[in-house]
């Protein structure tokens, strides 16, 4: 089994400087605002952006779904790179059910722009399959449409 047996890859080109992509992704008010596709929405957003940080959020759902999420910040480069897991809890506590691991790259792509790089790997092929059907290449780029245009109006 290989590392690409257990990825999902988004890629896009983001109209709007990855400064501004970065602070969608690291302040808590603006997180809420574009994280799930819409009408799912989340609140209760506590977010310690640094390498062993916590970050906390509760998914709701348009059936009254309730989702809370915990995770770890395992690697933070400010601008470029955002490492974060659900394999642990706050002060490195394991989880119980881990799901995947996020891995989000920005650079740079010219006039303003950002190539924005968003990889789940999972911890195992049927946790990705699980991921695959529940729509993760149509959830996660409705999320960075969102993410994108919300970046436009910190301009």
């Amino acid at each position: 089994m290989s590392l690409k047996d257990r990825e999902l890859v988004l890629t896009r080109t983001l109209d709007a400087p990855r400064e501004l992509i970065w602070r969608c992704w690291t302040d808590p008010k603006l997180l809420a605002e574009w994280f799930c596709p819409k009408p799912w929405y989340i609140d209760e957003v506590k977010l310690d952006v640094r390498t062993g940080g916590s970050n906390s959020f509760v998914m709701h759902g348009p059936n009254g779904e309730t989702v809370p999420n915990r995770g770890v910040y395992l690697e933070i480069v400010e601008n470029e790179k955002i490492v974060l897991t659900d394999a642990y809890t706050t002060a490195w506590e394991p989880s119980e059910d881990p799901f995947m691991t996020a891995i989000v790259e920005l650079s740079d792509a010219g006039d303003g722009k950002t190539l924005y790089v968003a990889t789940a790997r999972h911890w195992s092929v049927e946790k990705k399959v699980q991921h695959e059907q529940m729509g993760f290449h149509v959830g996660w780029g409705i999320c960075a449409d969102q993410l994108e245009a919300l970046a436009q109006t910190l301009k």
